[in-house]
C-alpha cells in the first residue's frame, strides 16, 4: 500500500463515518472531502473541481430545472389530484392508486419530489376517509423509490454511475437501459407492498385520525412562567402543568441551566422555561391555564390580528428547505415569515432543549400559528409542505402544454441518441426559460443545490481513487478475500455491500465509493464491468431498511412510524429485489466479457 492509497482510504473511511454520524450536513462533508483531496495533493485543484464542470453535473442541473417547471406549471398537481379524486372512500383502492401514481411519477422526477407532492394530498384523503395515514405513507415512500431503476433520470444516482462508467472506458448508460431489470423490480415491489408489506406495517387506531384530529401527534413545546404568574413559588407537583394538562415534563430551564424535572419539590420561579411533550389538542389549551404561556405567544404573538384570521397548521420540513440545519433563532423565523412555532414533532428523537435552539431536520413536523396569507407564502417558498392542501394560485397552468412538450422532446432526443444527454438536458432547461414555463429566479429557488454540491464534490473522490490506484488495491484485496468463487457470488457481494453503505450514506456517495472498486474487480477477474455497474445501480436505490432516505424521512413523522417499522417491511423487500436482480442482471448484461 502506497502512502497515497493510505491517505485516500483514510479520506474514504472518514467520509463514511461522517455520513453515518449525520451531525454534519452531507453537502458540507462532501466539500470537506474535496478540500482534503486538494490539501493532501491527491489531485490538483483543477482536477478536483472538474466534477462541477462535468456533463453529469450539467445534466442533473438541467433535469432539476425541467422538473421544477413541470411542478410550476401545475402538471404534477393537476395529474395527481385528478387521479386521486376518482378513488372515493375505498381504502384498498386508494392505496393501490397512490402507489402506482407516485411510482410512475418518480420514474421521471426525483422520488423526493414525488413524495413531497403526494404527502399533503394523502394526509387529507386519509383524514377524509377516517383511516390512519400510517397505512398509506410508508407505501408512498417505498413506491417512489421502487422505480429508481426504470430510467436513467429516475434518480441522480444512475447519472452519477453513468459518469463513472464513462471514466472507466465504458459506454454511457442508455436512457432506458436499466428498464429490463427496473420494470420487473418495480412491479414486484408494488405487488409485495400491496399483499405482504401492508400486513407487516404498524396498525394505528383509525378513530384517532378524524379530520379535526389530523394533527393528533406528540409535540415538544416551550412554556414560560411569566413575571407575576400565580405559579411562582409553587412546586412542579402542585402546578397545573403537571396535574391537569396531560403533558409530560421533559426538562426545566432556569437562566440557561437544566434543572431536574423529576424533582417534585422544585419550586418554580419567574422566567422559568418548561419543555413539555403533549398532544396538539392539549398544547392548544395552554392559553386557558392561568400563569403559564407558550413562549412563542409570550414574546411574539401579534395581538392586532383578529382571532378569525389566525390559522393553526402543521407543516413537514421539505428536503430542499433552507431551514434544515438552522435553529428558529438563527433563521429569525418569526421576523422573516410572520409565524410562531408552537411545537415540534421529531419522530424517533428526543428534543429536550429550548425550541429556539433546536436545529431543524428533514421530516420535522412543526405546529405553526399565523395568518393564512403567511402560511400560504411559507408553502410557496418550498420551506414546508403544509398538511391539508397546496396553494395553486400562482401555478402557470397556461404553460403546461409547452412544459410537457419540452420534457417529452428531451426524453426522445436522449432515447434515440440525437444529442448527448447533458446537451439535451441543458437545452430543455433553456427552452423552459425561453417559453416562460418558469422564470430563472423561480427555478433556481426550487433546485436542490445540496444534491449538486454533493455530487460535484464527491466526483473528485472517484477521480482520486482512480489516480492513486486505490480502486485497484481494494479490488485486489476483495478478490483475495473472496477467493476463487463463482462470479454470481462476487456480484452478490457488491450488491449487499452497496446496500449496506446506502443506509448511512446518500445513494450517490455510496455509488461513487463502490463503482470504481467493482469495475476494477470485474476487470481483474475477466468479467463484464457493465454487469457490476448495473447491479450497483439497482442496489444503490435499495434504501428500505432505515428511514434515512429523504422520501422515508418525510413520512416518518407524519406517519408516526418507528425505526423498526422500516426494517420490518424493508428487509423482505430488499431480498426480493436482490433475487430478481441476481437473475435479470446477468441475463441482460452477461458476466462474460
Amino acid at each position: 500500500m502506497t502512502p497515497e492509497i493510505a491517505v485516500c482510504l483514510a479520506i474514504v473511511v472518514t467520509a463514511i463515518l461522517l455520513f453515518a454520524w449525520d451531525r454534519i450536513p452531507a453537502d458540507v462533508v462532501a466539500l470537506g472531502v474535496l478540500l482534503a483531496i486538494i490539501a493532501t495533493r491527491l489531485l490538483d485543484a483543477e482536477q478536483a473541481f472538474a466534477g462541477f464542470a462535468s456533463g453529469t453535473f450539467m445534466m442533473i442541473l438541467g433535469f432539476l430545472i425541467m422538473t421544477s417547471a413541470l411542478a410550476h406549471t401545475g402538471i404534477v398537481d393537476t395529474t395527481g389530484r385528478a387521479i386521486l379524486s376518482r378513488v372515493g372512500n375505498r381504502p384498498a383502492v386508494l392505496l393501490a392508486v397512490i402507489m402506482i401514481s407516485v411510482s410512475v411519477l418518480s420514474a421521471f422526477i426525483s422520488n423526493t419530489a414525488a413524495t413531497a407532492f403526494f404527502l399533503p394530498i394523502v394526509l387529507g384523503l386519509a383524514a377524509k376517509n377516517g383511516t390512519s395515514p400510517s397505512k398509506y405513507l410508508l407505501p408512498l415512500a417505498f413506491a417512489s423509490i421502487l422505480t429508481s431503476s426504470v430510467s436513467l433520470i429516475s434518480t441522480s444516482t444512475n447519472i452519477v454511475i453513468s459518469e463513472l462508467m464513462i471514466r472507466a472506458g465504458q459506454p454511457a448508460m442508455g436512457m432506458f437501459e436499466l428498464s429490463p431489470a427496473g420494470i420487473p423490480i418495480a412491479i414486484s415491489g408494488l405487488l409485495y407492498m400491496l399483499t405482504i408489506g401492508i400486513r407487516l406495517m404498524p396498525r394505528h387506531d383509525p378513530d384517532a385520525v378524524k379530520i379535526e384530529d389530523i394533527g393528533n401527534r406528540l409535540y415538544k413545546a416551550d412554556l414560560l412562567v411569566p413575571a407575576g404568574s400565580s405559579l411562582i413559588g409553587k412546586t412542579i407537583a402542585d402546578s397545573p402543568v403537571a396535574t391537569d394538562s396531560g403533558f409530560k415534563i421533559v426538562t426545566v430551564l432556569r437562566a440557561g441551566k437544566k434543572l431536574d424535572a423529576h424533582d417534585t419539590n422544585l419550586v418554580l420561579e419567574a422566567s422559568d422555561e418548561i419543555v413539555v411533550e403533549g398532544l396538539r389538542r392539549d398544547l392548544l389549551k395552554i392559553k386557558d391555564i392561568p400563569g403559564i404561556e407558550i413562549k412563542a405567544d409570550a414574546y411574539l404573538a401579534d395581538t392586532s390580528m383578529p382571532a378569525e384570521d389566525v390559522a393553526i397548521v402543521e407543516g413537514v420540513l421539505m428536503p430542499d428547505s433552507p431551514l434544515i440545519g438552522q435553529s428558529l433563532r438563527s433563521a429569525e423565523f418569526n421576523d422573516r415569515y410572520g409565524l410562531q412555532v408552537l411545537g415540534i414533532n421529531r419522530a424517533g428523537y428526543s428534543v429536550a432543549q429550548k425550541l429556539s435552539r433546536v436545529r431543524m431536520r428533514l421530516g420535522d413536523v412543526l405546529l405553526l400559528q399565523g395568518s393564512a396569507a403567511n402560511v400560504r407564502a411559507l408553502e410557496r417558498g418550498n420551506l414546508f409542505s403544509i398538511f391539508g392542501g397546496v396553494d395553486s394560485s400562482r401555478l402557470k397552468t397556461s404553460h403546461a402544454g409547452a412544459a410537457i412538450a419540452i420534457f417529452a422532446a428531451v426524453i426522445l432526443v436522449s432515447t434515440f441518441n440525437l444529442a448527448p444527454l447533458p446537451v439535451a438536458a441543458v437545452g430543455g432547461a433553456f427552452l423552459m426559460f425561453l417559453t416562460r414555463c418558469i422564470s430563472p429566479a423561480e427555478a433556481y429557488r426550487r433546485v436542490e443545490w445540496k444534491i449538486l454540491v454533493l455530487i460535484g464534490s464527491l466526483l473528485s473522490l472517484g477521480a482520486a481513487m482512480a489516480t492513486t490506484g486505490t480502486g485497484n488495491y481494494l479490488a485486489a484485496q476483495l478478490i483475495a478475500f473472496i477467493g476463487d468463487q463463482h462470479p454470481l457470488v462476487v456480484l452478490s457481494c457488491f450488491f449487499f455491500l452497496t446496500v449496506a453503505l446506502t443506509q448511512p450514506m446518500s445513494n450517490q456517495a455510496a455509488a461513487i465509493v463502490i463503482v470504481p472498486i467493482a469495475l476494477e474487480t470485474a476487470a481483474q477477474l475477466g468479467l463484464n464491468p457493465r454487469s457490476f455497474a448495473m447491479m450497483i445501480a439497482v442496489a444503490a436505490s435499495c434504501s428500505y431498511l432505515t428511514p434515512l432516505e429523504p422520501s422515508s424521512l418525510m413520512v416518518y413523522g407524519p406517519g408516526k412510524y418507528r425505526f423498526m417499522d422500516f426494517l420490518k417491511v424493508g428487509f423482505p423487500l430488499t431480498f426480493l429485489i436482490f433475487g430478481i436482480a441476481i437473475f435479470l442482471v446477468p441475463l441482460f448484461w452477461p458476466l462474460g466479457k
